[in-house]
């Protein structure tokens, strides 16, 4: 069985939950305390032992490419100093992270056809998809908790939590039946169910694994939700037929195409930040007093 070494981090969305910030700025840039969000997807990625990744964008994407390139004028200025140092090898670093390729989804026809888009990059070899929407952080990469059960079953895996019953709707509601731990089977799902449809509240969350027969599922797969071709689809087809596996992974995921979710992210990252963590927690608490 092929390792996994690939990922694939759809990034073509328009932003449109979190207009005006994304009129003119992706919002994978969008920045949680020092770092853009998609730097952390693309961390996640290689200490899970990713050494390829695709992103896909689209037209006015452009800062996300600039960001992981080389910036010598930046560079040279901050080479003149002993105390950039560090600041200079994290800047250099950032290019250094993994082989970052990137395309263009020339229309925006959905996460379907978002991922059908790197066939040619993909070859024949397993894959990781990390959305460009959710930032997983937690002591044990989230993408890496879905290679291990691939390693082990051999199977697509899905990266679930369970959500709200009011917000299911707005979600994936999966089919699911337990194997051992935060492990399970799934058989069935559906995108964005109504009340009748719902099948658990277990949703994919912002990762997954495929193998390369998804390609020729998304071929065959007809629009759907919100007339665009959605990849949960066509999962639901080798749900059905093959089979796949669910990992309730942990870590804390947010939802950088939600205002809230943005905000939860920068609080609750600053918090920790090894420099201006303290100083934020007393700001919090200083700011309780007066509310």
């Amino acid at each position: 069985m092929k390792k996994v070494t690939k990922a694939v981090i759809p990034a073509a969305g328009l932003g449109t939950r979190v207009l005006p910030a994304t009129k003119a700025m992706p919002k994978e840039m969008l920045p949680i305390v020092d770092k853009p969000a998609i730097q952390y997807i693309v961390e996640e990625a290689v200490q899970s032992g990713i050494t390829d990744i695709l992103i896909i964008t689209n037209r006015g994407k452009d800062l996300i490419e600039d960001h992981f390139d080389r910036v010598p004028e930046l560079e040279a200025k901050l080479s003149g100093s002993m105390e950039k140092n560090e600041v200079l090898e994290e800047v250099i670093g950032i290019s250094r992270l993994a082989n970052i390729y990137f395309l263009r989804q020339k229309e925006t026809k959905g996460l379907g056809h978002a991922v059908s888009c790197a066939r040619s990059f993909i070859g024949d070899e397993p894959f990781a998809v990390l959305y460009g929407d959710d930032v997983i952080i937690g002591d044990d990469p989230a993408c890496g908790q879905l290679i291990r059960a691939y390693e082990e079953f051999g199977k697509g895996v899905l990266g679930v939590k369970q959500v709200a019953p009011e917000a299911i709707s707005k979600y994936s509601s999966l089919a699911v039946t337990p194997i051992r731990d935060n492990l399970f089977h799934c058989t069935d799902m559906v995108e964005k169910p109504t009340p009748e449809q719902v099948l658990s509240l277990y949703s994919i969350l912002g990762r997954c694994v495929l193998t390369p027969d998804i390609f020729d599922v998304l071929d065959q797969t007809a629009p759907g939700a919100g007339g665009e071709i959605q990849l949960t689809d066509a999962m639901r087809t080798l749900a059905r037929t093959t089979g796949m596996v669910a990992v309730e992974f942990t870590g804390k995921r947010y939802d950088m195409g939600n205002k809230l979710g943005i905000l939860e992210a920068c609080v609750e990252v600053g918090l920790s930040h090894p420099v201006i963590g303290e100083d934020f927690r007393q700001y919090l608490k200083n700011l309780a007093k007066t509310l």
